[in-house]
Parts: structure tokens; C-alpha cells; sequence
């Protein structure tokens, strides 16, 4: 294999800067977190859960992710309105790599 040269290769034409396109942003991993270990959730639970987080940087998150195809949502015709929120086939295939975070975390700890 002939070594590669960094002057003629571009970041942006990577698998590594797509997947973070997809998960970059202050709490699209932190929500898909969530999501993994709770599996089906709910708009406020989301909220209280994360705390700190504002209800329009979740909403507008949520919808990236939704846009994304990484995370469903599914609204209930009731009155008051229910959504809950869930990860799709292709956000599930995140979890290798958020498990491997937590791991990393559990064993780098300070």
C-alpha cells in the first residue's frame, strides 16, 4: 500500500466527518444517550432527564435527528398531544459506538 499524503486528501471525504456531520452539536450524542438506555421517551422526560438543556435546542435537536433518520418520533391523536421518541434502525447502530464511550469513560475516570 502506497503511504498516503495528506495534500491530497480532503476530511470532508471521510466516513469519520459524515458520521460526525450527523452527531456533532452540543447535545445530539447526550439525546442519543438517552435514547439508548431508556429506549422509548418522552418529550419532558427527555428535558428533565438532560436538565440543562433549553425546550427549543431540544425540539430543533430532536428534529435534526429525526431528519437525520436517527431518531423516530411518534405522536399519539390524543388530547393532550403525546410523542414519544425512540431510535430507528440506523440510530441502534450508534450504540457500538456510544457503549464504547461509556466504556472508555468508566475506565478513564478521574
Amino acid at each position: 500500500m502506497a503511504d498516503r499524503c495528506i495534500s491530497q486528501e480532503c476530511l470532508g471525504d471521510t466516513g469519520f466527518s459524515y458520521t460526525l456531520s450527523l452527531i456533532n452539536g452540543k447535545y445530539k450524542m447526550t439525546i442519543l444517550y438517552t435514547l439508548m438506555e431508556f429506549k422509548v421517551v418522552r418529550f419532558n422526560e427527555i428535558k428533565r432527564y438532560i436538565r440543562d438543556i433549553s425546550y427549543k435546542t431540544l425540539s430543533s435537536t430532536l428534529k435534526e435527528l429525526e431528519a437525520d433518520q436517527l431518531v423516530h418520533r411518534k405522536e399519539y391523536p390524543q388530547i393532550p398531544p403525546k410523542v414519544e421518541y425512540s431510535l430507528t434502525e440506523r440510530g441502534m447502530s450508534l450504540i457500538p459506538i456510544l457503549d464504547g464511550m461509556c466504556e472508555w469513560g468508566d475506565r478513564n475516570r478521574l
